[in-house]
């Protein structure tokens, strides 16, 4: 999963925070309602701009977040 195409970061927008596809959705939200216990279908019929595949970016993005943190605290 290439989630660099999806995910963007724009410094006026949501603080500049992490972005689904220029949205004012941020990384943080989705992976919030995935740990809140929304499934992906859930948040797919809540949200009817969101794609599957961007749910899946964001967790692309904090796994690779995360892999990085810990190769830089090694």
């Amino acid at each position: 999963m290439n989630y660099k195409e999806l995910i963007t970061i724009e410094p006026g927008k949501r603080g500049g925070k992490p972005c689904i596809r220029g949205l004012r959705v941020t990384v943080y939200d989705v992976l919030d309602y995935l740990a809140s216990g929304m499934t992906p279908a859930e948040i797919l019929a809540e949200f009817d701009y969101l794609t599957l595949e961007d749910i899946q970016a964001c967790l692309a993005y904090a796994a690779d977040r995360e892999h990085h943190q810990l190769a830089v605290n090694v």
